[in-house]
């Protein structure tokens, strides 16, 4: 059953307890990333990869650099969200398919390029915090799609991130933002945990 995304907000949960040696094929986890890549992203960087650790041996290695945490080994799957560096250095090809669709000229598409070097080029902190934004955002709509597919999920920040790297052998331009563990939910999860009230967190100005 195909969920709506309000549905699909309304149900996830964050999942620990995962039904192992349940695999999911390798359509069912381009489609996962397919949806991810609608994110959205500055200037349609899409600055981001996705690492789908599969197999058992991936999966130790995963584990052993997230703190020895089961789910990683239980789930179906477990992503690797990495934002990129030096996005802007992309810009023209990632833009160029938009341009060869007549969604946006070849005269603004240059004039992108051209405000994002002169934001991004020789600053790294504005560089990273884009990363770390379009990875999460990915992240996020990954979650949703799992969810709207009848998948659970769980993100995860609890990693070594050099250890990760290492494992991965991750470029020096990959920043590693979140985990991703996608699969089938075992019993013994939790439901969702009750929200803050709307406000103490919304100020309508």
């Amino acid at each position: 059953m195909t969920l709506s995304i309000q549905q699909a907000i309304a149900s996830r949960v964050s999942v620990n307890r995962f039904v192992p040696d349940r695999p999911l094929s390798d359509e069912t986890i381009e489609s996962l990333v397919a949806q991810a890549m609608r994110a959205p992203s500055a200037y349609n960087f899409q600055n981001w990869r996705f690492i789908a650790v599969r197999s058992p041996e991936a999966k130790a290695r995963l584990k052993a650099v997230a703190f020895g945490q089961q789910k990683v080994a239980d789930a179906s799957v477990a992503f690797i969200i990495c934002g990129t560096l030096a996005a802007h250095e992309r810009l023209g090809q990632a833009l160029a398919p938009s341009v060869q669709a007549g969604i946006m000229d070849e005269r603004a598409a240059q004039a992108w390029v051209a405000q994002a070097a002169q934001a991004h080029a020789g600053n790294p902190e504005l560089q990273r915090d884009e990363a770390i934004r379009s990875a999460s955002l990915a992240g996020m709509t990954l979650i949703l799609a799992a969810q709207g597919m009848g998948l659970a999920s769980c993100a995860m920040g609890g990693f070594d991130m050099e250890g990760l790297a290492r494992e991965f052998d991750l470029a020096a331009t990959d920043v590693p933002v979140l985990v991703v563990t996608v699969g089938h939910a075992a019993p013994g999860n939790w439901p969702q945990k009750a929200r803050r009230p709307i406000a103490d967190v919304l100020e309508v100005v």
